[in-house]
């Protein structure tokens, strides 16, 4: 007879057990359904299924954010233009502060501004606050204030609804049944968890769904920070005309640049009576 049995505690019966209580802490966290963001003037209301925590998404994201300051650092192209930089960090602290009107926890966020000098036409907001800009944006497209606003809004909008954390969802479902087997067979797969988190934070395009709910919600930031919102249809105009009908790698979800126009214009005018109170005179 073996010398261990399978009821032995340190054999197969205590690793079953343990899968049994992996399984249903992955089961249980798959069916989360949360509401990332208040509705606000455009009315956004859909729930978001979660498989990961803000959290892991948030450290993820402060991670890749500090190594690609650290490297731009390095080759000397983060910041160089210090007008500029002055120029985007005060546009985005207004919208900034209009954050909390959708989730009131975003005042606590710990939010950074970064200018990147790159002649790629691009930004982006990770999940946290974590902002960046490319020069590229600005100068090729001759930038007003207002369209850098409708950039920064659209961006920090998929920060406020999480849509990250619900892309890194879909790919944690999807790799569900290989993560079950790695718990039975006890191999390392679960440990690479947190290296999906980051290479997804970065990487994938996001869903056309994810992009009209920023679309709409960066118009109302911007009309709240006391930006004309209409501006977000002149500065897809321009994008739409430098790329010669084809959209940045950024956008390329977004719908057809007609769609997008004209629900861009739809939803201006409906926060239009926000801009007028809150802009400079």
């Amino acid at each position: 007879m073996n010398s261990k049995s399978s009821l032995n505690p340190d054999g197969g019966y205590r690793k079953a057990k343990l899968s049994m209580v992996l399984l249903a802490g992955l089961l249980a966290t798959a069916c989360q359904t949360v509401q990332t963001t208040q509705p606000g003037t455009v009315g956004i209301t859909r729930t978001q299924s979660m498989g990961v925590s803000s959290e892991e998404i948030n450290l993820a994201s402060a991670q890749a954010y500090s190594k690609m300051l650290k490297e731009t650092a390095a080759n000397k192209t983060l910041n160089r233009d210090p007008a500029m930089l002055a120029r985007v960090q005060g546009i985005s602290r207004k919208l900034i502060a209009q954050a909390p009107v959708f989730r009131a926890d975003a005042s606590r966020w710990n939010w950074e501004v970064n200018v990147f000098q790159s002649e790629e036409v691009n930004a982006f907001c990770m999940a946290g606050g974590k902002i960046g800009v490319y020069a590229g944006l600005i100068n090729k497209l001759q930038l007003t204030d207002a369209e850098i606003a409708a950039v920064v809004g659209h961006e920090i909008a998929h920060a406020l609804r999480e849509h990250v954390r619900e892309q890194v969802s879909l790919q944690y479902a999807a790799k569900l049944p290989g993560l079950l087997l790695a718990i039975f067979t006890g191999s390392q797969a679960l440990a690479d968890l947190g290296d999906m988190v980051s290479d997804v934070t970065l990487g994938l395009p996001r869903s056309r769904e994810a992009e009209r709910e920023a679309d709409d919600m960066g118009v109302e930031l911007a009309a709240r920070a006391g930006y004309d919102p209409r501006a977000a249809i002149s500065l897809w105009q321009k994008m739409n005309r430098l790329n010669e009908g084809r959209p940045p790698e950024f956008l390329s979800t977004h719908p057809s640049p007609e769609t997008r126009e004209e629900d861009l214009a739809r939803t201006s005018e409906r926060v239009l009576h926000l801009y007028h109170p809150a802009a400079p005179h």
